[in-house]
């Protein structure tokens, strides 16, 4: 088992690798985020959801390869342990004029964690972003 302050702290640093692939349009980056082990799910905001590895790195190769797409940052993360082997990552979309809050969650596999599943939604109230 994996030490708790640790996959908390990785946690946190794969949230930020899914960040920088996202906003330097890597798709490399982002498909070696998402897990192969595991069954995964993407909740883009406004799509269907995606259940399965295909068309969840389908979705990021269209999205990713937009010369449209906009940037999306991120502010405060909260890492929270989910079981033994899971950690799910709440924090806040910055995209253009709109902020989303998101649930990314990662998974405990044998080269680190993986995301299983990114949601991402529209937020009416959320905190101001850091200066």
């Amino acid at each position: 088992m994996t030490d708790k302050a640790s996959l908390l702290e990785q946690a946190e640093f794969a949230n930020e690798a899914f960040y920088l692939a996202f906003e330097g349009m890597d798709f490399e980056a982002m498909a070696h985020l998402w897990s192969a082990r595991r069954e995964v799910i993407c909740l883009h905001p406004g799509w269907p959801a995606l259940v399965g590895r295909d068309a969840v790195l389908e979705s990021w190769r269209s999205i990713l390869s937009n010369p449209r797409q906009g940037q999306v940052s991120f502010y405060s993360a909260q890492a929270t342990l989910i079981g033994d082997e899971s950690v799910a990552v709440v924090c806040y979309e910055l995209a253009g004029d709109h902020v989303m809050v998101a649930t990314n969650i990662f998974s405990v596999e044998d080269e680190g964690l993986r995301m299983v599943l990114h949601q991402a939604g529209f937020c009416g109230n959320p905190p101001s972003p850091p200066e």
